[in-house]
């Protein structure tokens, strides 16, 4: 099949939209992304094409009402502006009230662009990633006659709201996810928790989980584990609602531990982070990061309860210690907590709680060899081989309704 992927990001760096696409090409499908801001210079993976269809919000030209800078290199519609020194109380103000429009209208002119882009292309399948994407995708798959895959990467309605509310466009987003859901030939999303939750939402009985799971193996297999953690390591984005102040909190009663967090940041919210004893890196190639987990021992795997996506969601940030084979302290958060229980992977500490962070991490390296036998255990049930048996069984079942 000819597959045709809509993502507003920039595909470069967003792990689960490559590795699908990379499972269909090496499955016989020849799939071409339509991204947003893509690096001239990436090479996609072998059988996979991509393009960027851009367009700005009609807030570009003025980011001093939306943080006083420029925005983070290939970031997303809608990602607030970085600020140059500390945000006015008049900018937080302005930022805040105007961040929903900003994002709108970004994407908005994606989905034009997007549209031109796809109009001379192709395709036996329309695959949309995340609602963003979806009513373009709709659209395409009706103007063509093929089917539409509906790739869910979150609780849309139950995700992290920056900026003032908006219940009557959440309610429209919320009757048009039903809707156009209820018409895709597959639906697609990282876990159980949130695959139940559209279940029960929408009445969608044509759900398939595909968990953000990593390959089995890595480059950085070389390097050892130590015999007792000698650090902890949180990997993703530094943002607000992901515990980082609880982390930095925590870090200060574990001397002798160090602690680290690596990835892109929210230059706003780091600007105004009391650090601590913590280290601050930018984002690393997932074979760096695998080496990092492995030299410190322990993976950090923290995000709020704050919101209904949090309570569901499966950090990838979990997927990539199991890959790792390092033991992870994690939030104790429904569908997190869930699966580190089941296959013992690690400890976990109460949301918010800096003095049960630490004690749980100083359990981790109390229990270090169990923990890490419980992770290598776990591999094969929790990895891409497992998963990409799901999403390429979704993709034969399409084929073969096409062909009967």
């Amino acid at each position: 099949m000819n597959v045709l992927m809509l993502v507003i990001t920039t595909v470069a760096t967003d792990t689960r939209v490559v590795r699908e696409a990379a499972t269909l090409a090496a499955a016989g499908h020849d799939v071409h992304i339509i991204g947003r801001g893509v690096p001239g210079d990436w090479l996609p993976p072998p059988g996979v094409t991509v393009s960027s269809a851009d367009g700005a919000s009609v807030f570009a030209t003025s980011r001093a009402a939306l943080g006083g800078g420029p925005a983070p290199t290939g970031a997303p519609p809608g990602t607030p502006a970085a600020p140059r020194g500390p945000m006015p109380p008049y900018r937080r103000a302005a930022r805040w009230m105007l961040l929903p429009q900003h994002r709108a209208s970004a994407f908005a002119a994606w989905t034009r662009s997007a549209r031109r882009d796809a109009a001379d292309r192709v395709f036996d399948a329309v695959h949309a990633h995340d609602f963003n994407t979806l009513v373009l995708g709709a659209e395409l798959a009706r103007q063509r006659g093929v089917p539409l895959v509906y790739d869910s990467h979150e609780l849309w309605s139950g995700r992290p709201r920056v900026g003032r509310p908006t219940p009557l466009l959440a309610a429209r987003e919320a009757r048009i996810e039903g809707e156009l859901g209820r018409e895709a030939a597959a639906v697609l999303t990282v876990g159980e928790g949130v695959a139940n939750a559209l279940r029960g939402r929408y009445g969608w009985r044509h759900v398939s989980v595909v968990h953000n799971t990593f390959p089995r193996g890595t480059a950085a297999a070389a390097v050892p584990l130590p015999d007792r953690p000698t650090g902890a390591v949180y990997a993703g984005r530094i943002a607000p609602y992901r515990e980082i102040e609880t982390i930095v909190a925590a870090a200060r009663d574990l001397p002798g531990l160090d602690v680290t967090l690596v990835g892109p940041a929210d230059d706003t919210y780091l600007g105004e982070l009391d650090r601590g004893p913590v280290a601050v890196e930018p984002a690393l190639p997932v074979d760096d990061v695998d080496a990092l987990l492995r030299r410190t021992g322990l993976a950090l795997v923290t995000h709020s309860d704050r919101w209904e996506n949090h309570r569901l969601a499966m950090p990838n940030k979990l997927f990539h210690a199991v890959r790792a084979g390092v033991p992870v302290v994690a939030t104790d958060v429904r569908e997190l907590a869930r699966v580190v229980r089941e296959h013992g992977l690690g400890t976990l500490y109460r949301p918010g709680d800096d003095a049960s962070l630490a004690a749980a991490v100083r359990e981790a390296c109390e229990r270090y060899p169990e923990l890490t036998a419980n992770v290598r255990a776990a591999e094969p049930r929790l990895s891409w081989e497992h998963d990409a048996a799901t999403l390429t069984g979704v993709y034969a079942r399409l084929g073969a309704g096409r062909t009967a």
